[in-house]
């Protein structure tokens, strides 16, 4: 609020203490103090009742704008329902009557799984085992 530093608020309390004196200076630091926060207190309502008028004040056009939509949609509405009945009246007066036709049934479609292809057959000999190369110390 006030650019004070603290060589203003140095000269200050020394004249304050010049002035009031040492006896009665707690009770002025008291007394400035409470007025101080009343006036804080009240700086802050007046805040929240601004903000209040303001939040009113949007609500208000707010609602006017849903008053406004609402009454070009229902005029809106109005209008097409009219076209859907004059459509409506219109083909059952130009539909000729006629009995219904039964459609034919559909066609059934199977979907079978496809065979499964056989494995590949694979031949084992399981009475030979491993050869090994022959070594010349074999051979003697």
């Amino acid at each position: 609020m006030f650019d004070l530093g603290f060589s203003e608020i140095v000269v200050i309390a020394i004249v304050l203490l010049i002035v009031v004196g040492p006896e009665r200076l707690p009770g002025v630091a008291r007394a400035a103090g409470h007025l101080i926060g009343r006036f804080q207190r009240y700086v802050s309502e007046v805040k929240a009742d601004i903000r209040r008028e303001i939040q009113i004040d949007d609500l208000k056009k707010l609602r006017e704008q849903a008053q406004t939509l609402d009454h070009t949609f229902r005029a809106g509405m109005g209008s097409i329902q009219a076209d859907v009945r004059e459509v409506l009246t219109f083909s059952d007066a130009a539909a000729p009557r006629a009995e219904p036709v039964d459609a034919p049934a559909p066609e059934e479609i199977s979907l079978a799984a496809p065979e499964p292809e056989p494995a590949p057959q694979l031949e084992l000999d399981l009475g030979a085992g491993p050869t090994l190369p022959a070594t010349p110390a074999d051979t003697t």
